[in-house]
């Protein structure tokens, strides 16, 4: 008798404990989605990545999550945000070459310059199973009728169109073609507060959709939102007592800052300081040729950029505290990420006639930068310190234009412990992963009655939580291609061409910061690598400018 009561009570006791792992797993709901971009931000920027700015917000989320050394974008903005919302390669849906194409390319299939309808975003994927969609911040995907976020899946939505703005909010028109043009819902917004700063208020349309969601009925709905920041895009503007905080703290310049951060990085782990980092090109001689005036100019400009990127975590800050006051923080997922490499433009001698008439018009006085009547870049000096250890910098499809600072945080089962992943992985992966995390299946040929194209991209999940050691295995190529300047990726190597028309060679695993060429050393590689170009440009279709028709 005792054995079959032992018997019947060791199964009541198993069915109690399956009964609570399929309610348990029953009652678990899906995870958010929260994607914060950066513009222009460097890879070094950050505390957690080996900068000096202040960015305890940013750096807690990085250290607790998974920390990305070899994450890829597209050289520029709108390339890199087409690769985010649809898990493939910008040339099939739009954005190859942004709206800056030579005559050639005019017309052409996959440069057309916003984000063709034959694709489904992972908004639009998400919003139809289920979630809420929010977008607040910079689109520059489209701005003609049809091509809003509105338009594109984002159930609400604040959108400054364009590539780039006042970040004071000078220059706002309802005409796209007058002048810079924000829409709320895809509708014009025909005046901004009066006391308007970008990053702030992007933060606060975003907490305000995320308090009306939480006020709905159907407020258990998970979310997916979008937070894109202009800022520290150019023109450098940052409110007067952000920038007093760094008074003075580059006046050393560029070529010393470059050498701080990268021995910060090496006590991270994120630079091995045995391997090269890549001699940076030195504008007019490096920091000591230039005169007492010319000093004093860029280590202002160096201090509104640190200012633009410490408001930047502050705002930030703010919307991770309405996750915790909401309860929601502890099941969102955060992607965070630069959408390129760091700007190299010297707006003073600027080859696009708009940006250089720009700086030409504007208050650039020492005493008036950072105002918003003030337009200037920090040009390619501080760049090469920002995006240490790699070559080059925005618009480059080298390490230094698409390597990008970013890190992934949110729930343990999904995201893992706090690490740094060194696994090559690009923007592109992005959809699919957070499919994969929201258990919705990737689109077919068709969406919403459509035909779309497909998504290239990997789920990282199986990375993430170890169940594989790479994204990517070693003889997948992947290619980047942006006014002229082209890549191709392969396991460890890698050919680039800077736009005019010469391939470098180059082993990433002994030499990441690209700076010993192997292409006259091993033709067979190049012939290979050359062969994977070509197949990639015909599959994409790039149709490459004649001469490069931007060259920072």
């Amino acid at each position: 008798m005792r054995r079959k009561t032992l018997i019947r009570l060791l199964a009541a006791l198993s069915l109690t404990s399956l009964g609570m792992a399929s309610a348990q797993a029953k009652e678990a709901p899906p995870p958010n989605f929260l994607i914060i971009v950066a513009d222009d931000l460097g890879f070094s920027d950050l505390g957690a990545f080996g900068g000096e700015i202040r960015t305890p917000r940013l750096d807690d989320l990085a250290r607790k999550g998974v920390r990305f050394t070899d994450f890829h974008t597209a050289p520029a903005c709108s390339p890199t945000r087409a690769m985010l919302l649809t898990g493939t390669d910008p040339h099939r849906v739009g954005l190859g070459a942004m709206e800056l194409t030579t005559p050639n390319q005019r017309g052409k299939r996959g440069l057309e310059g916003y984000l063709r309808p034959d694709n489904a975003t992972l908004a639009e994927l998400l919003g139809a199973n289920g979630y809420s969609t929010f977008l607040s911040g910079k689109w520059h995907l489209g701005s003609a009728p049809g091509q809003d976020p509105h338009d594109r899946g984002f159930q609400r939505s604040f959108a400054v169109l364009p590539a780039a703005h006042n970040h004071f909010g000078l220059g706002l028109a309802t005409d796209p073609a007058k002048g810079v043009t924000y829409t709320e819902d895809g509708r014009i917004v025909p005046q901004l507060p009066a006391d308007f700063y970008s990053s702030d208020y992007f933060a606060q349309k975003m907490i305000g959709f995320l308090r009306e969601a939480a006020k709905r009925p159907d407020k258990a709905r998970p979310f997916f939102a979008y937070l894109a920041f202009t800022a520290p895009h150019a023109p450098l503007q940052a409110r007067p007592q952000d920038i007093a905080r760094y008074r003075g703290r580059y006046d050393a310049g560029f070529d010393a800052l470059r050498d701080q951060r990268l021995a910060r990085q090496a006590k991270l782990g994120l630079y091995d300081p045995s391997k090269p980092a890549h001699d940076r090109a030195k504008p007019q001689g490096g920091w000591d040729a230039l005169t007492p005036a010319q000093k004093a100019q860029a280590a202002r400009e160096m201090e509104i950029y640190a200012a633009m990127v410490e408001r930047l975590d502050h705002d930030v800050g703010l919307v991770i505290a309405e996750l915790r006051r909401t309860k929601h923080l502890d099941n969102t997922v955060i992607l965070f990420l630069s959408d390129n490499g760091p700007e190299g433009m010297d707006y003073a001698d600027n080859e696009l006639p708009s940006l250089r008439r720009r700086y030409e018009q504007a208050d650039n006085r020492l005493d008036n930068l950072g105002a918003a009547t003030s337009f200037v870049g920090y040009g390619p000096g501080w760049a090469g310190a920002s995006a240490a250890p790699s070559w080059l910098y925005k618009t480059y499809a080298t390490e230094g234009g698409t390597r990008s600072v970013s890190f992934l945080s949110g729930p343990g089962h999904l995201v893992g412990p706090g690490r740094i992943a060194r696994a090559f992985l690009t923007a592109a992966d992005v959809g699919p992963t957070f499919l994969d995390m929201a258990g919705v299946a990737r689109p077919s040929a068709t969406f919403d009655g459509r035909t779309i194209e497909a998504m290239e991209g990997t789920s990282l999940r199986p990375y993430l939580t170890g169940k594989a050691q790479c994204v990517h295995a070693p003889d997948e190529a992947f290619g980047t291609e942006l006014f002229g300047s082209r890549s191709i990726r392969k396991g460890d190597w890698k050919i680039t061409d800077t736009g005019d028309g010469q391939w470098h060679l180059f082993n990433l695993a002994a030499d990441p910061g690209e700076t010993h060429d192997l292409s006259a050393s091993n033709d067979a590689k190049l012939t290979e690598l050359m062969g994977e170009w070509d197949r990639y440009a015909e599959r994409v279709g790039v149709v490459l400018p004649t001469g490069r028709s931007h060259s920072p």
